[in-house]
C-alpha cells in the first residue's frame, strides 16, 4: 500500500447478520455487528478504512457490489443465505473480481460442518477466496490478507 493513498474496504453482511449475538450464539457466537465493526477497525492496517455494513436484502447488496466495482474498493463479504442460491449476487461478485478488485467470501461457521444445503455456494466460485469456520477472526484474517494484498 503506497503512502499516499487511502484504501476503502467494504465489509458487507448479508440477511440476518444484523442480529448477531442473539441469533444462535451456539452457531455464529455472542459478538454483535457493532463488536464486529470495532474490532475490524482497530485491526485495519494504517491509510485502510473499514465501512461496515449489514442488509436483509438482495437488491441493496447487489448495490454495493455495484458501488465497490464504481470505486475500486475491495470487499469482504458475508453473503449469509444469499449464499445458496442468489444468482443475481453471484453476477454482482463476479463484476468485482473481474475489476481486479479482492473479493473475500467468509462466514463465522463452518457451512460444510451443517446442514447440506449449506454445502452449496453460488458465491465461492467467483470470489478471490473462501474463509469460514473461524467467527470474527473469519473477518480479522480476510482483512489481513486484504491488507496484504494492497501493500504489495
Amino acid at each position: 500500500m503506497t503512502a499516499d493513498r487511502a484504501y476503502r474496504v467494504l465489509v458487507l453482511n448479508g440477511p440476518n447478520l444484523g442480529r448477531l449475538g442473539t441469533r444462535e450464539p451456539d452457531v455464529y457466537g455472542s459478538g454483535t455487528l457493532d463488536d464486529l465493526r470495532q474490532r475490524l477497525e482497530a485491526e485495519a492496517p494504517s491509510g485502510v478504512t473499514i465501512d461496515l455494513r449489514q442488509t436483509d436484502d438482495e437488491a441493496t447488496l447487489i448495490g454495493w457490489l455495484h458501488e465497490a466495482v464504481d470505486s475500486a474498493s475491495p470487499v469482504i463479504l458475508n453473503p449469509a443465505a444469499f449464499t445458496h442460491y442468489s444468482y443475481a449476487l453471484s453476477d454482482a461478485a463476479k463484476l468485482v473480481t473481474g475489476a481486479g478488485l479482492l473479493l473475500i467470501e467468509v462466514h463465522l461457521s463452518n457451512p460444510h460442518a451443517r446442514e447440506e444445503f449449506r454445502h452449496t455456494s453460488v458465491i465461492s466460485a467467483v470470489a478471490t477466496g473462501v474463509i469460514a469456520g473461524f467467527g470474527f477472526d473469519s473477518y480479522s484474517l480476510a482483512l489481513e490478507l486484504v491488507g496484504r494484498r494492497l501493500a504489495a
